[in-house]
């Protein structure tokens, strides 16, 4: 994998894990309401399943960060693997919960994507 489509998808793997952060500790602040445009009643509410979707992030920041440091041809299938799933996901987030989702999450996926298959 080029060094470029690397830094992409150990970028997107960081911003999993900071939305892991923001759904699994910090969902009630002002900062993740403020990231989410919840209530800090919709935020209390629904705090253990802002939880739940953090784990999830988690495990696909995991999975790129794997994908990223594996060698080939292992690196190469998790890496494409995972990008997949984040574009998927974003996809999913965009037509369910926010518009927003499909510029935060699919569109970084799709790009990183585009790198490392070019990089093939």
């Amino acid at each position: 994998m080029s060094t470029l489509a690397t830094i992409a998808v150990l970028a997107l793997a960081a911003l999993h894990a900071y939305i892991l952060v923001l759904e699994m500790f910090l969902w009630t602040t002002p900062r993740a309401r403020a990231a989410f445009g919840t209530t800090a009643e919709f935020a209390a509410s629904t705090k253990a399943l802002a939880a739940n979707q953090g784990l999830y992030n988690g495990f696909l920041a995991a999975g790129l960060a794997w994908g990223a440091v594996a060698s080939d041809p292992v690196g190469f299938q998790v890496t494409v693997f995972f990008l997949v799933c984040v574009a998927v996901a974003g996809l999913y987030g965009a037509a369910t919960a926010s518009r927003k989702i499909l510029f935060v999450q699919t569109v970084p996926a799709l790009a990183a994507l585009a790198l490392v298959l070019l990089a093939r």
